[in-house]
Formats: structure tokens, C-alpha cells, sequence
């Protein structure tokens, strides 16, 4: 019994190391680029010896892979969810408060992406990124809506995410500027929706 009890205080040890690699090479790679941060400088800055970061990643593209799985597990989630539930306006609102939360809690990995473009599009997660993003594009609008409505509903997408990083300039709370851009991106789907309803 004692045993077992030791297993699981290892294995979440090791958890909170894998955790602590991902958030300082995300720190790292944020900071000064993917390409010219090495294992070694992570396992330093973790104050690790590199066997030990290798015992948990072998390469800097599984670190960021984990990453990104990790951080993508609740989108995943979402559209699984928003792919069983009826296309109106209601699911639609739900969709885009779920949604503001799940970036909220990727926010580190999102700004990674934005400084690292062309290594995310060298990348397997760049295909995984764009593939989840034309999902959530799918579960949004309505193809029999005018093309006016489907670019409204398209563009509260991307209300949401360019309102991570414009409005980080912008002075205030984090979760009122969260809420701010989810109103305008609930106002756009509405609109759209109005105007599907009116045709």
C-alpha cells in the first residue's frame, strides 16, 4: 500500500515538472524566439541537468507540442460539444463565452504564436491550429446566410482574437477588457442572426 502511495507522489511530481518545462520554455520562446532558445537554456533556467528535461521531452518541437495540446484541450472540447448542439443563436452565444474562456486560458501560447508565425507554419501544430479555427468558423456562421452575415460571424472570431492583443495597450481590468470583446463579438453573430431570420 505504502508503494502505491509513493507511485503517486512521483507521478505528480513529474507532472509538475512537465508543467514547470512547459511554462519556462513558453516563457523562453516567448521572449527571445523559438529558434534561437535551446534545450539547454531551458533545462539552466529550470535549474535541471538536460538528462532530466530530456527524460520528459526530447525535442523543443514536443515541448511546444505538449503545449499546445494542453492548451487546446478545452477548444477541442468546445467544438465537440458545439457540433452536437442546434445551429442557432443560442449555441452560437454560448459558443463564443466558452470560447473567450478557453483563450483566456491559452493566452501565453497565442502569444507565442503571434511573435513566431513562420515557425508555427513549419510545424505540424500550425496545420492542427488553422484545421480548429475553420472548425470554429464552420460552427459560427451559416452557409445559407448572405455573405454579409457569414463575414459578420466570421469576424467575431476575429474580434476575439485580435482583441488578446490589441486591447493589451489598452488600459483596464483584463476581465472587463475580455467581456468588452465578447459583447462585440455576441453583437456581430446577433446581427448576422437577424439577418438570416429576416430573408
Amino acid at each position: 500500500m505504502g508503494g502505491t502511495t509513493m507511485d503517486g507522489t512521483k507521478r505528480q511530481r513529474r507532472g509538475d515538472t512537465r508543467q514547470r518545462i512547459q511554462d519556462v520554455a513558453l516563457e523562453l520562446f516567448a521572449e527571445q524566439g523559438y529558434e534561437k532558445t535551446s534545450l539547454r537554456e531551458i533545462a539552466e533556467q529550470l535549474d535541471v541537468t538536460k538528462a532530466a528535461l530530456y527524460y520528459h521531452f526530447k525535442t523543443k518541437e514536443e515541448i511546444l507540442v505538449s503545449i499546445f495540446e494542453d492548451l487546446s484541450r478545452p477548444i477541442d472540447e468546445l467544438i465537440e460539444w458545439a457540433k452536437a448542439q442546434p445551429h442557432s443563436l443560442r449555441t452560437k452565444e454560448e459558443v463564443l463565452r466558452r470560447y473567450s474562456e478557453a483563450l483566456a486560458g491559452a493566452a501565453p501560447l497565442f502569444r507565442f504564436m503571434q511573435e513566431n508565425q513562420a515557425t508555427i507554419r513549419e510545424l505540424s501544430i500550425g496545420n492542427q491550429f488553422k484545421d480548429r479555427m475553420l472548425q470554429m468558423r464552420d460552427i459560427i456562421r451559416d452557409p445559407d446566410a448572405s455573405l454579409t452575415d457569414q463575414v459578420r460571424c466570421i469576424s467575431a472570431l476575429f474580434t476575439m482574437h485580435a482583441g488578446m492583443f490589441v486591447l493589451q495597450e489598452v488600459e483596464g481590468d483584463p476581465e472587463d477588457k475580455r467581456k468588452a470583446v465578447l459583447e462585440v463579438a455576441i453583437d456581430l453573430v446577433t446581427q448576422a442572426h437577424s439577418g438570416t431570420q429576416a430573408q
